[in-house]
């Protein structure tokens, strides 16, 4: 899954640690789903997005992923 977190880190001038703060999980975690290796619970990425004042959507690209 694609994800805007480092754009959107950077134009907020955030550390992977202080988003991770933010949100309540590790700075390994938001590393690994920077890096596509772990893909957000549907909180986390309300969290994100929510933190983010955006939506869920224009946080994370869903194209591509497995349709059920």
């Amino acid at each position: 899954m694609n994800t805007r977190i480092p754009e959107l880190r950077k134009a907020n001038k955030l550390s992977q640690e202080e988003l991770a703060l933010a949100v309540g999980v590790t700075r390994q975690t938001i590393t690994s789903i920077e890096t596509g290796k772990y893909t957000a619970s549907l909180v986390l990425a309300y969290r994100i997005a929510t933190f983010f004042n955006l939506t869920i959507e224009e946080v994370f690209d869903f194209d591509g992923e497995e349709t059920f």
